[in-house]
């Protein structure tokens, strides 16, 4: 019986302390939610000329190409032009990249033009490529027909940085043989660019 004794009072002891704890207010809680939620939303900011990438071209600004001589004075076969665009892009969720000419090429735009013949360009072809998220695509504007034309590129993350966009008309470029010479007029082509759910 005297072991037991000192541990009885050790018990005892332990539940004497452990009597005001239990005796003080608990605190109440109360859980509460925060939430919110974040659109699918890509955005394509203004375009930038990268100025050492350009090659008889002049930017009027980002989102304006001027080919300075559109053919050679002595040929009058197209003249090689290029130009580098950068756009600050970015895209939260999964997406892709429309890039559309809307001509297929460039064509006359002042509707003066003389009659298209078999020896002469009525339109020029290019090319536009584009770098976004590790992906590349060229929409090849062959101006072959006069219609709207597309190149998707599918991109399978949420993306930010640069859209590069590089737009290449090729020396003596023509609709109908190369270094063709090109009827007089106008010619000019719309390219848009489109960030879209996929």
């Amino acid at each position: 019986m005297a072991p037991r004794g000192p541990l009885a009072l050790f018990l005892l002891a332990g539940a004497a302390w452990a009597m005001p704890a239990s005796a003080q207010t608990t605190t109440a809680t109360k859980t509460m939610p925060v939430t919110g939620s974040v659109p699918q939303v890509c955005a394509l900011q203004p375009a930038t000329l990268q100025p050492g990438e350009l090659v008889n071209i002049n930017g009027v600004d980002g989102d304006t190409l001027r080919i300075l001589e559109l053919t050679d004075p002595q040929t009058l076969a197209a003249k090689a032009a290029s130009a580098t665009v950068s756009f600050a892009a970015v895209c939260n969720f999964p997406h892709r990249v429309v890039v559309e000419s809307q001509n297929n090429g460039l064509w006359p735009t002042d509707g003066r033009m003389a009659t298209p013949g078999t020896d002469f360009a009525s339109a020029l072809p290019y090319e536009a490529i584009v770098t976004w998220a590790d992906t590349t695509g060229t929409l090849e504007a062959n101006a072959k027909v006069r219609a709207l034309t597309q190149t998707l590129l599918s991109v399978d993350s949420a993306a930010a940085g640069n859209l590069i966009l590089r737009f290449k008309l090729a020396q003596g470029a023509s609709n109908v043989a190369d270094n063709a010479p090109v009827l007089a007029g106008v010619y000019g082509d719309t390219v848009r660019i489109y960030l879209e759910p996929r």
